[in-house]
């Protein structure tokens, strides 16, 4: 990932009751590794943030796809070219946990609205998303323990003329798994310990095959292509060690059990979706680790065991690094 921006804040500007962001950035993604195709995006943007709670933002990009190994699948060689994003977001945020690194009490909740397709042109792409993201803390007397609990929901729908046979961007969807702490983030649904970047969800397989060194065999490789509906939910036990220069550093363990489900909208319409279908494709975790947190981040060195998982997903027990930040 690389990006150069450059950006004014105004913490006043003239007589708006917020304070006014423009931003200007040239910015690229190598997924190929997942998905087969880099993204280069180059934008403009201008937000209003009042009071920490509401920040509404407008952007203007013109978005390229590509993929140089021509490797892709059929479902991702289908979106690439160029794309031009024209979108409002407003986001409504409210966070009244102790602590974004080690929350003890309180709750924080966020909700983000993103239109886009605003204009007239034909290559604007026109969707509407979602994102919702729960979090609650509760003190539990002992060992300074807490138990925290939270859902993350996502969902984003084409709009415009012909809606019901268009699909949604790949850059736009939502994707599960990955190395994010899942206490400390509202970001919508990202992470279900256990499963790697982009490894949990619908997949499709490349053009081309992969000949495994030092072998004759053919490895079939698949591109992650994200949902248009997802979900996650956790819960974690987090307390102190018995040992005091632990305690003074504020490094302690936890224990945590994490579920998440992934659909495209193509699923979600052919199938009739009931509870029992709903959790029995839903991919579960647990696992317990170490927490150290600091000044600048959160760090988890974590043991997880995947309790199930389906046929294409990348899920995998063993050791997992997970990071977060309160910025």
């Amino acid at each position: 990932m690389t990006e150069f921006s450059a950006g004014l804040h105004y913490p006043r500007f003239k007589q708006l009751p917020a304070a006014l962001v423009t931003r200007a950035s040239i910015f690229s993604q190598d997924w190929m590794n997942f998905s087969s195709y880099t993204e280069r995006l180059v934008g403009l943007s201008a937000g209003l943030v009042a009071s920490n709670y509401h920040d509404l933002s407008y952007n203007l990009t013109w978005r390229t796809l590509q993929d140089p190994q021509h490797c892709a699948s059929r479902s991702v060689r289908r979106q690439l070219g160029h794309s031009l994003l024209s979108a409002l977001k407003y986001t409504f945020k409210i966070d009244k946990r102790d602590s974004v690194l080690r929350p003890t009490k309180g709750y924080a909740f966020r909700s983000a609205t993103q239109i886009a397709g605003l204009g007239a042109d034909s290559n604007l792409l026109r969707f509407v998303r979602q994102e919702l993201d729960l979090r609650c803390a509760v003190p539990l007397g002992f060992s300074n323990a807490a138990l925290n609990v939270g859902i993350s929901g996502g969902l984003i729908v084409p709009w415009g003329a012909g809606f019901r046979k268009k699909t949604t961007p790949i850059s736009d969807r939502f994707f599960i798994g990955g190395h994010n702490s899942v206490v400390c983030g509202l970001h919508g649904p990202l992470t279900v310990p256990g499963f790697p970047i982009r490894g949990l969800g619908p997949m499709e397989c490349r053009q081309a095959s992969t000949v495994l060194q030092n072998s004759n065999d053919r490895q079939e490789l698949k591109d992650s292509l994200g949902g248009d509906l997802a979900f996650t939910g956790f819960a974690d036990l987090a307390f102190d060690l018995p040992i005091q220069f632990l305690k003074e550093q504020n490094i302690h363990a936890h224990c945590f059990v994490s579920a998440g489900n992934i659909f495209g909208l193509q699923e979600v319409q052919r199938e009739l979706l009931t509870w029992k279908k709903l959790w029995s494709s839903t991919r579960v975790s647990a696992g317990f680790g170490i927490v150290v947190p600091t000044n600048v981040f959160r760090f988890e060195l974590n043991f997880c065991h995947v309790l199930r998982q389906l046929e294409n997903d990348r899920g995998k027990r063993g050791f997992q690094l997970s990071f977060a930040s309160p910025y």
